[in-house]
């Protein structure tokens, strides 16, 4: 049976000499025994090379393969990162808005009120005080003079021409 038909790589004993002792065989290689070994030896060489070949583009794929899934993840996270961010900026802005309403509202409401009293007190003041209310026109050489005073109820009306000395 030759060592490549039996699966097995076999030492084989280094010849002692006659000194080492007459209890060891010396064996004898034939020309097709060590042909027989060097083409498994070869083969064997071959085929581990080529699976480290196959493993190493194996890994190549593998590492191009994570690369790309990282990078789709990175894209999905930043996409879903940006949705989530346009979508919280959208809130915030409706929030604002009716937060501005509200307000906005509430003032109208104030203003209405004041502008009700203001009136109210304006009349009273007319009435229980009294006002001067007037004008006046420059003609020519002339100044009219209109005013009208109001004390409570009692009204007064006064009009006048005052001629205007200019020196020509």
């Amino acid at each position: 049976m030759c060592p490549s038909e039996s699966g097995r790589s076999r030492r084989l004993p280094r010849s002692a000499g006659p000194s080492c002792g007459s209890n060891r065989v010396k064996i004898i290689m034939t020309q097709q025994t060590a042909a027989v070994l060097i083409q498994a030896w070869w083969r064997g060489t071959l085929v581990r090379r080529t699976l480290l070949h196959a493993a190493l583009r194996a890994w190549i794929i593998q590492c191009w393969w994570r690369q790309k899934l990282a990078g789709l993840l990175e894209r999905r996270r930043r996409a879903t990162l940006e949705l989530y961010a346009r979508k919280e900026r959208a809130a915030v802005k409706l929030q604002s808005w009716v937060r501005m309403w509200r307000v906005r509202l509430r003032y109208c409401r104030l203003l209405h009120a004041a502008r009700i009293i203001q009136a109210y007190w304006r009349w009273r003041s007319c009435h229980t005080r009294g006002f001067l209310r007037g004008h006046y026109d420059m003609k020519e050489n002339q100044m009219n003079l209109e005013f009208e005073i109001s004390l409570g109820s009692q009204a007064c009306r006064v009009q006048q021409r005052i001629s205007l000395p200019i020196k020509e």
